[in-house]
């Protein structure tokens, strides 16, 4: 698989969970505001898929589209991060992933809009904006919850002990990164660990939450072996549609 098509689907199959996840919350939220906003961001996401996905079929050159990639690969295909497929559960989960999430994709973003493949730089300019108001919500939300009722802050210090070790993946960089970085058209994603802890530990404290002791761990994933069980539920759902009635259109 060419390093430039790997590198898209990335930041396609990213956009493409985790959009799809949140969006599971559209007629369920716990408020109104929560359910048009959690909505809000889902369509963003898929918009961004959109665009990632549709410039990784142009560089495969095999004659899909982007709702080819999304629609008709299997599970062993998707190159997302481990942590943006993990199920809901509850409010507090959902809101402290996409923080966590947030919190490195938008200096990513930033970074993107210099690089050397002009599609890249485009579509990451696109990008930041939407993710630069995601960063801003699911910060503020994450704060309100924590240092809220004691309740309101157990589930939030639980949820965040919970996703921890996923998170060391969004941080291993391997072949594929290190071709893109020699390239310049994108930087190791190792090299964003510091604003983006930065960004953690201010929001940690702002929201009363203690951060674990211990250093996140790699669970696996795009350069490990894959976790199927949630991925494959999802994408039960997801693609129900297309798998029943291949190539409609409507």
């Amino acid at each position: 698989m060419q390093p430039l098509f790997e590198f898209l689907l990335r930041q396609g199959d990213n956009a493409l969970v985790l959009g799809h996840r949140t969006s599971e919350w559209c007629g369920t939220a716990p408020a109104l505001e929560e359910d048009i906003a959690l909505t809000n961001t889902a369509l963003d996401l898929i918009g961004q898929t959109q665009l990632w996905l549709g410039y990784a079929a142009e560089v495969e050159g095999a004659d899909r589209s982007a709702n080819d990639l999304a629609y008709l690969r299997d599970v062993h295909d998707f190159r997302n991060l481990l942590m943006l497929e993990v199920p809901n559960e509850d409010f507090g989960r959902t809101l402290m992933r996409q923080f966590l999430f947030d919190a490195f994709q938008v200096p990513w973003l930033t970074a993107l809009q210099t690089s050397a493949d002009p599609r890249v730089a485009e579509i990451a300019a696109k990008s930041l904006k939407e993710a630069t108001y995601h960063l801003d919500r699911s910060a503020e939300t994450v704060i309100a919850l924590g240092d809220g009722t004691a309740d309101s802050n157990a589930r939030m210090q639980a949820t965040l002990d919970y996703l921890w070790p996923y998170v060391g993946e969004i941080f291993v960089d391997d072949d594929t990164d290190q071709t893109m970085a020699d390239a310049l058209i994108a930087p190791l994603p190792s090299s964003m660990r510091p604003v983006w802890a930065a960004t953690i530990e201010e929001t940690a404290k702002a929201a009363c939450l203690s951060l674990p002791e211990s250093d996140f761990a790699h669970h696996g994933g795009r350069s490990g072996v894959r976790h199927t069980e949630h991925l494959g539920h999802m994408l039960a759902t997801m693609q129900v549609l297309q798998r029943s009635y291949p190539g409609a259109v409507w």
